[in-house]
């Protein structure tokens, strides 16, 4: 099982109240802590998108990040946690020229994630024209598909929909490597598992947060990539991420669950969540956006340690912990920033590349590296 590192730019009202610093602080902390998750033996670093979510993510721009992570990391694999590719936020030309740069930038260490937006406060303020944000589906459906003609025809041949239009145009620059990057599917529910997997993509895993549900959509999932023949790229991705955004790992137990217990951390962050992600379906009793989520107990980190839904403790706790998770089958186990500071962050970086990830990380190369020579071999690319 591989390991990736995510950040999206967590910033609440408590830290930046009276500092004009805070937000410029904040993105650079992310670069910083990025750049550890390299040396640390992350093989994978994740940059959420997302637009007008205030306090809970603020980095919007994710492709200029990625261009900076790019000239800044040599090994680690650099991915969008996601692009939106519906037209009226990204065009869909325009994007597949920002992967192609991407991949050049890091002569192949591109991973391209594509998701819909995060609600309808994301998702209306670009489609206007929209009542239900369930629509953006049948617009995904039909940009991603063109993402390979523009790549690797010499000339694109034009597109036309009730969605977008486009006439035949020269796509530039190609990909960098074979065929064009991974791509992946920000998956949330168990439909979408079963169409990661019968369009060949990667399952961005972002809501598979407790152990029973994971095992489910792994199968799910699994079992429609297997019989995939019709890939939405050029290539079948087949790989699966877990995301865990509650981790807090010291080197001693008491510290690791003291952080994660902290006021204002982990149950505010959960609030922002549900102000935000109203697709999601609300857990019966959860407060209602302004009102917050009561601070965490000891008893409530102890069930969320039992679901797998929290990776907390000192090394040997993580250790057994992440076990469960690679029982599940999963591909990569994603850690998220959350609502850590520098400092605790770095610290988890630290403390998982010298304690945990070797021992579940053996292989030296990349998955997705491997995947997609392997295609580019059997197409004589």
């Amino acid at each position: 099982m591989e390991f990736g590192f995510l950040t999206q730019g967590w910033l609440p009202e408590s830290i930046r109240a009276g500092d004009p610093d805070a937000e410029h602080r904040a993105l650079m902390d992310d670069l910083e802590v990025c750049l550890a998750a390299e040396r640390a033996g992350f093989k994978y670093i994740w940059i959420s998108e997302h637009h007008f979510l205030d306090e809970y993510s603020h980095i919007s721009s994710n492709d200029v990040f990625l261009g900076a992570l790019a000239g800044l990391t040599s090994t680690a694999h650099i991915g969008s946690g996601i692009f939106n590719p519906l037209p009226k936020v990204h065009h869909p030309a325009a994007l597949a020229e920002r992967v192609a740069m991407l991949d050049h930038l890091t002569e192949g260490r591109f991973e391209f994630g594509v998701g819909r937006g995060a609600g309808s406060h994301e998702v209306r303020a670009f489609q206007t024209d929209i009542d239900d944000v369930s629509e953006t589906k049948k617009i995904f459906e039909d940009v991603v598909p063109q993402f390979k003609h523009m790549w690797l025809n010499e000339e694109y041949p034009g597109y036309s929909s009730r969605y977008w239009n486009m006439p035949p145009r020269k796509v530039l620059p190609k990909p960098y490597g074979p065929l064009h990057p991974a791509i992946w599917y920000a998956a949330g529910n168990m439909t979408s598992f079963e169409m990661c997997g019968r369009r060949g993509m990667g399952a961005l895993g972002f809501s598979l947060d407790e152990l029973p549900r994971t095992e489910e959509a792994i199968k799910i999932y699994k079992d429609a990539v297997a019989k995939c023949d019709d890939p939405i790229g050029a290539w079948v991705n087949d790989n699966l991420i877990v995301a865990n955004g509650f981790n807090s790992i010291a080197e001693d137990r008491e510290t690791a669950r003291r952080d994660f217990l902290a006021p204002g951390g982990n149950n505010y962050q959960m609030s922002q969540v549900f102000r935000y992600h109203d697709t999601f379906p609300r857990p019966e009793g959860f407060p209602q956006w302004p009102e917050v989520m009561p601070d965490l107990t000891e008893e409530a980190l102890d069930a969320f340690l039992g679901l797998g839904a929290a990776i907390v403790g000192d090394p040997d706790d993580v250790v057994a912990q992440v076990a469960r998770w690679e029982a599940t089958g999963a591909d990569q186990f994603l850690m998220l920033r959350g609502v850590k500071t520098k400092e605790q962050t770095l610290r988890m970086i630290k403390l998982m590349g010298e304690h945990v990830i070797p021992k579940f990380d053996k292989e030296p190369g990349h998955r997705t590296t491997k995947l997609r020579a392997e295609a580019a071999g059997r197409v004589g690319v």
